[in-house]
């Protein structure tokens, strides 16, 4: 059975979930739901009635319906655990879990959209104020990530000489920060690591740019 992705080109969450497909070399039927479109397809009853969190990726496999991206990447590395997303030393899976919460619980849901469409229509900050919020929360995640990489001998990934979890949460991040004109220059590592990790397949076929519902 083919699995179904409900995904948005944009979305750093279900780009996440695009590379840990492509890395375990699963091919899904993909669903763009738009989220801009006339106040967003994520609101729909019909999108509701499959998340009822309103929001992107979901996964649908063997009939079930699975959100969050955390939650699906680690659903997909023990259902399909080759190639590998986390290390076999429990030390080192702990590690690569700290630096996916670093971004999926930290950085990315200050700066969700559903967050900054709030900023602006519910509390009516301009949108020169919501970039600076942006820029903000990204610095300072950054800025650990940053120091938590330089502990690692490893340029191209975030740990060790294999791809894990910690990158693939780590790229759409990055894509994320360039689009909103963070400058990156002070995080050499991060983007050292980026660039390694952009040249691989699972990571540039799945990149914003490569979907169908890009624009």
């Amino acid at each position: 059975m083919t699995p179904t992705l409900y995904t948005y080109a944009r979305s750093s969450a279900s780009w996440r979930v695009r590379i840990a497909l492509a890395w375990k070399a699963i091919a899904p039927q993909t669903v763009p739901v738009d989220l801009l479109h006339d106040g967003g397809e994520q609101h729909l009853a019909s999108y509701r009635a499959l998340n009822p969190q309103g929001l992107v990726p979901v996964l649908i496999i063997d009939g079930a319906a699975i959100a969050q991206s955390v939650a699906i990447c680690e659903y997909l590395e023990e259902r399909f655990p080759q190639p590998p997303l986390l290390p076999s030393g429990h030390l080192e899976r702990a590690q690569v879990r700290s630096l996916v919460q670093a971004i999926g619980c930290d950085i990315h849901p200050l700066n969700n959209l559903r967050v900054l469409q709030y900023l602006k229509r519910s509390l009516g900050h301009s949108q020169q104020e919501i970039d600076a919020w942006y820029r903000h929360w990204i610095g300072i995640g950054f800025a650990a990530i940053e120091a938590e990489l330089t502990r690692c001998d490893s340029w191209s990934r975030c740990l060790g000489n294999a791809v894990s979890l910690a990158d693939v949460f780590l790229v759409p991040q990055v894509f994320n920060a360039r689009r909103l004109g963070v400058d990156l220059t002070v995080y050499p590592r991060i983007v050292g690591i980026d660039a390694a990790l952009s040249a691989l397949p699972a990571f540039a076929e799945t990149a914003p740019s490569k979907q169908p519902d890009f624009a």
